[in-house]
């Protein structure tokens, strides 16, 4: 059976009991993607990044580059498995303070939707694209892979993204 290469998105922004700080959940997180199953490839450095919507704690993110046999939605499932041996909670209420947040971001099998039934999963993730702490990490690991929906490298989405505006006249 082939090999998946998938591009991970790691958030956190709690303490854990055992790891400690954000950054050591992620560490540790990136430790969880190098086991059996998963060969972790590549990992970028940890950045600090304001948080989203009505959290007030900064958040640690980094991006993994994974292989493994897992098709997307069983990949999916092993990372919320991941996630919850790591104390996350899926409550239902978006934006809030998580211990780690693990997110397919891109897979090299280009656009993917969830199966009927099996998962609300669509890679590319919606919303990477408008992202500075998930293009800024994964930039440095893999900027030329391509969103197979733009046909941009995620370098150029970043650049887009960070490129100064002229103020309206």
């Amino acid at each position: 059976m082939a090999k998946h290469r998938y591009l991970v998105a790691l958030g956190s922004n709690m303490r854990h009991p055992r790891h400690g700080s954000p950054r050591r959940v992620l560490a540790a997180a990136l430790t969880a993607l190098d086991h059996g199953k998963l060969d972790l490839l590549a990992a970028s450095r940890v950045i600090e990044t304001p948080p989203l919507g009505p959290s007030r704690r900064r958040y640690a993110n980094a991006a993994a580059l994974v292989r493994s046999k897992r098709g997307p939605d069983e990949m999916l499932r092993k990372l919320h498995k991941i996630e919850r041996c790591f104390g996350r909670r899926r409550t239902g209420s978006a934006w809030g303070a998580r211990v780690l947040d693990l997110d397919i971001v891109l897979w090299n099998g280009g656009a993917y939707v969830g199966g009927e039934g099996e998962s609300d999963l669509v890679i590319p993730h919606p919303s990477f694209r408008t992202r500075r702490f998930v293009l800024d990490p994964a930039a440095t690991i893999a900027g030329r892979w391509c969103d197979p929906l733009t046909g941009l490298s995620v370098r150029q989405l970043r650049a887009r993204l960070t490129k100064p505006r002229a103020a309206p006249r």
